[in-house]
């Protein structure tokens, strides 16, 4: 086996310590970026819901307006049938 200059060696050695004294602040790095997105999506996921929760808070007022004003409606027909029935 050929001899290998001393500097080539300490070279490549550098470069080993360097990639492993980094990967702890890469690893930290990879799950901070990982948590925020997880975080972002969470808050996504809760707009949403709070949309479609408004939407059927709306959906349900409409209905009961609708069922107020039609009482009256309602009230006048049964009348109405009475009436026509008594008159039979």
């Amino acid at each position: 086996m050929p001899a290998v200059a001393e500097q080539v060696t300490d070279a490549v050695t550098q470069a080993n310590v360097k990639v492993v004294a980094e990967a702890p602040a890469m690893a930290m790095g990879t799950l901070y970026q990982s948590l925020a997105h997880s975080t972002g999506m969470m808050f996504e996921n809760s707009v949403n819901a709070q949309n479609q929760q408004n939407t059927l808070s709306q959906a349900a007022t409409t209905q009961g307006v609708m069922q107020i004003y039609s009482v009256d409606t309602l009230s006048d027909a049964i009348s109405v049938a009475q009436i026509i029935a008594a008159n039979r």
